[in-house]
């Protein structure tokens, strides 16, 4: 069943669905190329946005899931050098982008070899041939 539109980006108050899901595009090409074939298909589109760091187009997928697909913009590598822009980050932020000492409390039983198993899930069959039940 489809859900109840919601506008990417903006809080809602009762039931709603995650905010969005977002894809990435090789090329800036590539993301106008996308744009013009949903448009073609019959979905509406937003114009493109520009993030500063990506353009982005967003629209709903047919069961109404908020979608975004994304290009990152050359030379705008935020995800490399991140910026504090907030101007009163919290205090968790203050702590930066790297990996934090003594935050994690020690593995007193890592998982052995012979107990790690990985379990086919929707889609593995595209990959594996496995079909499932």
């Amino acid at each position: 069943m489809p859900v109840e539109e919601k506008e990417h980006g903006y809080p809602v108050k009762g039931p709603f669905i995650f905010d969005h899901v977002s894809f990435g595009v090789e090329t800036e090409e590539g993301l106008w190329e996308l744009k013009d074939k949903l448009e073609a298909a019959g979905f509406e589109v937003s114009e493109m946005i520009d993030h500063g760091f990506i353009h982005s187009i967003y629209g709903f997928d047919p069961n109404g899931i908020p979608i975004e697909f994304s290009h990152n913009v050359e030379g705008k590598e935020v995800r490399k050098t991140p910026r504090m822009a907030d101007r009163a980050p919290s205090a968790i932020t203050k702590e930066g982008v790297e990996p934090q000492a003594g935050k994690w409390p020690k593995v007193k039983r890592p998982t052995q070899m012979n107990k790690r198993k990985v379990y086919p899930g929707a889609g593995s069959e595209l990959f594996h041939g496995i079909k499932k039940g």
